[in-house]
Parts: C-alpha cells; sequence; structure tokens
C-alpha cells in the first residue's frame, strides 16, 4: 500500500521517467539494428573482415559501462548522447554475431539453386538468405532490446535521465518505494519490448514460410521495404531531433547526483524561472564532480552549484587549507583565472566530511571526537564512500594524522553506508556535515579535534558566458547568499531523504516560506 501511495503521488515524474528511458532505449536499439546488421551482412560477405569486426564489438562487451561513459563525456558533453552510443556500443555483439551466424547456415544448395533460376547476388540476399536467417537475427535483436533497457539506467550517471533516476536517488535516500518505482517500469518495458519484438519475429516468419509465386515474393520484399524504411526515417528523424535540439537560448541549471546538490539546483532553477522571462531547464543527475565540471566547462550546463573544498582539493589540486576565506579566494581566482568561470558568493552552509557512528556505539566506546577513536583501534569497521578513499583529503591522510586502525575498510555508495551502519554492518561512515540522514539515523558526528577536513562551503559555479550575455543573472544567484546555514540545510535534506518528498517541491517550499517569490 505505502509503494502504491508513493506512485500515485509521484506518478508526473515516474512516468515522465519512463518515457525518457523509453525514447533513448529505442534510440540506442535502432542504432544498433541498422549498423550491426549491416556489419553483419558485410561479414557474411567478406568473412576475413569477421575476427575484426566480431573483435571489436567484443570489446565493447568487455569495458565496463560506467568506464566507458567516463571516456565518452569529454567527448560528447553529458546528457542523451553518450548514453544512446554507449548502449549502442554494447547492443552490437549479439546483432553482429547473430546476423553473421545466420547468414552463414543458409543451406548452400538452396543458393546455387536460386543462382540456377538467374538471381543476382541482391536477390539471394533479400529473398533467400536473410528470410532464411530471419529467427536467428531476431534472436540477436531481442537480447541486445532487453539488455539495453537494463543498461540505459546507467545513463542517469551522466544527466540523461531515464529510470535510472529514480533508482539511484533512491539508492542514496535509502528508499526502498523510490527504487522499486524505477527498477518495476524498467522490467515490465524490457518484457513488453521483447513480447513485441518476439510478435514481430513470428510474422515475419510465419509469411516467409506461405508458398507464393515469385512475383508476390518480390512485391512483398518491396512492400516490407518501404514500410521498413518509411519507419526508421521517422525514427531516426526524431531521434536526431532529440539528440540535437537547440538549448541556445535556455539557461541549464546543473546538480551532482546527490539531495543536497538537486534541492540547490531546484531552487536557483524556480529562482530564475520566477526572476526572469528566460527557458529554465535542469539536469540534476551529472554524477560525479569531473562530470559536473566538464559539463559547466563544454556549456553543457549553464551552472551548479560546487563546494570550496571540492574545487580546492578535487579540480584544482592544491594543498589541504582550513581557512575558510583563504580557499574561497584562492578557488574563487583560479576558476577564474584557469577555467573562466565564476564562483558567486557563498550560500552559508559548510557541508564538509565527518565521520559517524551510531548512539549506542558513542556511548559504549565513549566516543565524542576522532581522536576518541583511537582507543577502538582495530575494533570497528569502517563504511566510506569510494571517493572519500581516495580523496587528497580523505581516508589514508585522516588515518595517518589521527593514528587510526579500522578492523575492515568498506567502500560503497553513499546511499548504502547509511543502510550499513543502521544494520550495524559498519560502525563508522563518512559522512557530510548536512546530510539528512545523521538526523533520520540518529548518528553521533564526531568532532573534528584536529581540524583536519578543509571547508567546504557551497556557492554557485557559473559559466561566464552566461553571464557575458545575462549580467543581471549574478545579482539575481546572489540572492541567496549567506541565507542557508547547517541546520537549515540539513533540514531541507531530511525532507526529501527522510520524509520522501520531491526535491523541487523542498525547494519551491523553501522559496515561498521565505519571500523570494513576492
Amino acid at each position: 500500500m505505502n509503494f502504491i501511495n508513493f506512485v500515485i503521488s509521484r506518478f508526473p515524474e515516474i512516468s515522465s521517467a519512463a518515457f525518457k528511458h523509453f525514447e533513448l532505449t529505442v534510440a540506442a536499439v535502432l542504432f544498433s539494428i541498422i549498423i550491426g546488421g549491416l556489419l553483419g551482412i558485410i561479414i557474411g560477405k567478406v568473412t576475413k573482415l569477421a575476427p575484426s569486426v566480431i573483435g571489436f564489438a567484443n570489446l565493447m562487451q568487455a569495458l565496463p559501462s560506467l568506464a566507458l561513459l567516463g571516456f565518452l563525456v569529454p567527448l560528447l558533453g553529458i546528457g542523451e548522447k553518450p548514453a544512446i552510443l554507449m548502449v549502442f556500443l554494447y547492443s552490437l555483439l549479439p546483432i553482429i554475431k547473430n546476423t553473421y551466424t545466420g547468414l552463414k547456415e543458409v543451406n548452400p544448395e538452396i543458393l546455387e539453386a536460386g543462382k540456377a533460376m538467374g538471381m543476382t547476388n541482391m536477390q539471394l540476399l533479400y529473398m533467400v538468405e536473410l528470410p532464411l536467417a530471419l529467427p536467428v537475427i531476431m534472436s540477436g535483436i531481442r537480447i541486445s532490446a532487453v539488455n539495453a533497457v537494463g543498461l540505459m539506467t546507467i545513463a542517469a550517471y551522466v544527466g540523461a535521465g531515464g529510470l535510472g533516476d529514480l533508482i539511484f536517488t533512491g539508492i542514496q535516500t535509502v528508499n526502498t518505494n523510490m527504487i522499486l518505482s524505477g527498477a518495476i517500469p524498467a522490467c515490465l518495458f524490457a518484457l513488453l519490448l521483447d513480447f513485441f519484438i518476439g510478435r514481430i519475429e513470428k510474422r515475419m516468419v510465419s509469411k516467409k514460410k506461405k508458398r507464393t509465386s515469385k512475383a508476390n515474393i518480390e512485391f512483398g520484399i518491396k512492400s516490407k521495404i518501404r514500410i521498413i524504411a518509411i519507419t526508421v526515417s521517422v525514427l531516426l528523424l526524431c531521434t536526431v531531433a532529440l539528440i540535437y535540439r537547440n538549448e541556445k537560448d535556455t539557461i541549464i541549471i546543473g546538480a551532482k547526483t546527490f539531495t543536497e546538490n538537486k534541492i540547490l539546483g531546484n531552487i536557483y532553477a524556480e529562482l530564475l524561472k520566477h526572476d526572469t522571462a528566460y527557458q529554465v531547464k535542469t539536469k540534476l543527475d551529472l554524477g560525479s564532480t569531473e562530470i559536473a565540471f566538464n559539463a559547466l566547462r563544454n556549456g553543457d550546463v549553464n551552472m551548479y552549484v560546487e563546494y570550496t573544498g571540492t574545487g580546492l582539493v578535487n579540480i584544482l589540486k592544491e594543498p589541504v587549507e582550513s581557512d575558510a576565506g583563504k580557499v574561497y579566494e584562492e578557488v574563487k581566482s583560479k576558476f577564474k583565472e584557469k577555467y573562466s568561470l565564476t564562483l558567486l558568493k557563498p550560500i552559508g552552509f559548510n557541508n564538509t566530511y565527518a565521520l559517524a557512528v551510531r548512539e549506542d556505539t558513542a556511548n559504549q566506546y565513549s566516543l565524542n571526537t576522532i581522536s576518541d577513536l583511537q582507543k577502538v583501534n582495530g575494533q570497528l569497521v569502517l563504511g566510506c564512500t569510494m571517493e572519500f578513499s581516495e580523496r587528497p583529503d580523505g581516508l589514508v591522510a585522516l588515518k595517518e594524522l589521527y593514528n587510526l586502525n579500522f578492523k575492515g575498510e568498506k567502500k560503497m555508495d553513499s546511499g548504502i553506508r547509511y543502510s550499513a551502519i543502521k544494520n550495524d554492518e559498519i560502525q563508522v561512515v563518512d559522512a557530510f556535515t548536512t546530510d539528512g540522514m545523521i538526523k533520520a539515523l540518529n548518528l553521533r558526528v564526531l568532532k573534528d579535534d584536529k581540524n583536519y577536513f578543509p571547508p567546504y562551503y557551497a556557492a554557485p559555479l557559473v559559466n561566464d558566458k552566461l553571464l557575458e550575455k545575462h549580467p543581471e543573472l549574478e545579482t539575481i544567484l546572489d540572492k541567496l547568499n549567506g541565507k542557508i546555514s547547517d541546520d537549515k540545510m540539513v533540514e531541507l535534506n531530511y525532507e526529501v531523504d527522510v520524509l520522501g518528498k520531491d526535491p523541487n517541491e523542498v525547494a519551491k517550499e523553501f522559496l515561498e516560506k521565505n519571500n523570494y517569490f513576492n
């Protein structure tokens, strides 16, 4: 019942994500059928090319999907293009291999009979070989199509949208209903797609078996070719329009995948919608800092909220600095100088790293500061994000400064680590000081008594091209300067992560309650 109520309350969001997922998947599968089918036919005729072509398709299958996306984003930017290309490359192998295998399995005696009747090579291909190979070819298409539906969920990491948005948001916020609202439609879509393609296959194969005259066969083939050509042309035009639609006069607000950045992205989007006449769009699932930052530099988004510590350590690769004022000024000046990006005034809160433990664990071992963890060296398991384990201001240097040893160290997704500490699978977790889950799970944040973590003050980061074109936007975006405290940001995150509100709803309520819409 809770799940049904959740679906009803979020139906517009779920249906929009499902339609986007359908759009992206069909585009990728269509391209893979056309290109994969042609390549399969070519290597079926020019056999010496088969090892190279199939080897390339095998290589694409062997590459981890996230790694492939990582390679494509610098080349194509974020959004639909890298997502469609990634799924297209992964979908090639079954189509190429099955087309090649199907053609090779055609009885040579049938081909000889066709040649004896005076049929050309092209006529043999379209009237004999492809119809006979059709069941094997369609099997490859069905495999590719079903796999594409699941694989397209990863598109959420690069801001392409789709059902992956719901799944990954649900994982981060430990929201089972949201995970299911993305997973179930994806599963149903895969089953329906497989059924639909299966029906097409059955219809085409049954027609092939009917005895008809040569003239009827030729007429039927030509009719099918015309229908397929028209369908493919329409789908290609729709796909091209989807990928290359013009957004030159649109302000695009980006955000990373975690709750806080999404809320802030929505706040700035709603503020611009109210205070300007410009069209405003959002891309609120940009994945990592690297993806979001490159998207801003490449013009795929015009602004997103960045953190001063992230700018200093991750992007600029500068040494850790604890003075908040110095960090802000250094990041601001170097972003301007190196990247033509403007860091506007800080929003107010400092979302720095912290270590947190459950209240019962803290009471059992008298833990109040990070230094107190030395008393239980080798007894507690740490769970942290993969990013924290590798950051210059992350786990390695922290352990060295505080002389810490853990019983075990488990790397995991940001949302999963909160589930793990709730279930006592881990006892210490890396956290952000404004995380809503800290309040939800009643975790005790250990004081950074040696001031190890640098300041992470949030501030809008804007592409200079936008401010040059619309200089009045700086005044509007700076309206939030100093307006959101640490406690307020925790509250906003809590509303999304625990109460299940939509980030856009929380953003609008914040702006309305604080008279930004007056």
